[in-house]
């Protein structure tokens, strides 16, 4: 049992381990911007990035008995995931160069958003056949 544990959270909780640690190590690196120069590209990457975020933490919350549905487990992760981004915001103030703003915080809950709708249509989908056969 505690080898299956074990491999648990070695294939659903430390991608997201990993995951937030890389969002707070980007946010520690003075005067970064985005890698695209368009009107409001750090918000394309804040939507791009939480809804990674959000796919990790959705994935990792189905393993979890009383979140397995897809659904209560994608808005269990889009209330994880929005604190996460909050939190980030704020940590963010203390970085030379890094600016902190609700716009950002809430391309991050829509990014959050998004990979909970796909995720949640995708298993509905692939779990649609299963549901068929037990009836």
């Amino acid at each position: 049992m505690a080898q299956k544990t074990r491999q648990g959270f070695v294939r659903y909780w430390l991608p997201v381990l990993v995951y937030v640690i890389l969002i707070f190590t980007a946010s520690s690196i003075p005067h970064l911007t985005p890698p695209f120069h368009f009107p409001n590209s750090d918000k394309a990457v804040h939507l791009v990035e939480y809804s990674i975020l959000g796919f990790l933490l959705t994935r990792a919350l189905r393993t979890i008995p009383a979140l397995g549905a897809a659904s209560k487990a994608g808005l269990a992760a889009l209330v994880m995931g929005s604190t996460i981004g909050a939190l980030d915001e704020i940590y963010q103030r203390g970085t030379p160069g890094r600016e902190s703003s609700p716009f950002d915080w809430m391309a991050d809950t829509l990014g959050l958003t998004l990979a909970l709708v796909l995720y949640t249509w995708n298993a509905r989908r692939r779990e649609a056949p299963a549901r068929r056969q037990e009836r």
